[in-house]
């Protein structure tokens, strides 16, 4: 049931959304430095490339136009499709192992993006929240730490609850979340996914369902998850309970999103940089953009507000 977006293929493809005004979807190339849109039909559509100075994390789009983009230093401002790029804010981490990673806006429009440590030596890495609401100057607070690679942002339809991984802890973990003060308590494991099996090696992957990615929620409160090394996309309820998994035509989906005029499509990006050549000739679309139509739509993409 999936299809493979035509012209999408990446290293390492991240972060999409919908657009609803372009009717566009926009996603990452994280090691190819760029930013990617289509234009026009979806099932036959045009894909523009944006090229970067250094990797970029994770992207939103903005209220007044144009995108809110984190990359390996700092995170920037671009007012128009290929604009120049205005450091918002600088980050405290050393940009040379440290960068930023998986990240999108709450419904309230301030800019939450977590970083990852690419040494994977130690649980250095936070997750970020900058606020520039209203024009005021920038301000970028630490709101979590304490993680290797993190993955997996979401928050809940009725912005209670904010969910996030570690992915090589293979947990998704959630907080209350009071949006008005920003403020998080009641840490709590959401769903432990199981670790790679004893011997498991990637010339033999069956027997493992892989490890938390980016994530989406659906418009019932769903939490969709992409398993990186697992094939497939998983669905948890509300309370962390499996509902189901769908296979993915490619080993690494990185994150999904809900797209199309009524949200009800399911996309996915996914990798192919640093697979083993077997993998890639068993499934040569990997590092492409999927698509699906789906039963219940998802949450629509939240606009950065400066």
């Amino acid at each position: 049931m999936w299809q493979t977006l035509p012209d999408s293929q990446c290293l390492l493809g991240e972060s999409p959304f919908w657009h609803p005004q372009e009717q566009s979807l926009y996603w990452l190339d994280i090691p190819g430095r760029l930013v990617l849109r289509t234009r026009g039909d979806i099932a036959h559509p045009t894909v523009e490339r944006w090229a970067l100075p250094t990797e970029p994390g994770c992207i939103a789009p903005a209220r007044r136009g144009g995108l809110v983009i984190a990359l390996r230093d700092g995170i920037y401002r671009a007012h128009e499709w290929g604009g120049a790029l205005q450091r918002m804010v600088s980050v405290d981490h050393d940009a040379r192992t440290l960068r930023f990673n998986d990240g999108k806006c709450d419904a309230y429009g301030r800019l939450w993006a977590g970083s990852i440590n690419e040494a994977k030596d130690s649980a250095s890495a936070k997750l970020y929240c900058l606020d520039a609401r209203g024009g005021r100057a920038p301000q970028l607070a630490v709101m979590l730490e304490g993680v290797t690679t993190a993955n997996g942002l979401a928050f809940s339809p009725d912005a209670r609850t904010l969910y996030w991984a570690d992915t090589p802890t293979h947990l998704v973990r959630a907080w209350d979340w009071e949006p008005q003060a920003n403020a998080l308590a009641n840490e709590r494991e959401f769903h432990r996914f199981a670790g790679k099996p004893e011997g498991w090696s990637l010339a033999q992957p069956a027997g493992y369902g892989g490890r938390p990615d980016g994530a989406s929620v659906d418009a019932r409160g769903n939490y969709w998850a992409a398993m990186y090394e697992g094939g497939q996309l998983v669905q948890l309820g509300p309370d962390g309970a499996h509902i189901e998994a769908l296979p993915v035509p490619g080993m690494c989906p990185t994150m999904p999103c809900f797209g199309g005029e009524d949200l009800c499509t399911l996309f996915v990006t996914s990798a192919r940089h640093g697979r083993p050549d077997a993998e890639l000739a068993r499934l040569p679309d990997s590092g492409c953009v999927f698509h699906r139509r789906v039963q219940a739509p998802g949450a629509p993409v939240a606009f950065f507000d400066d």
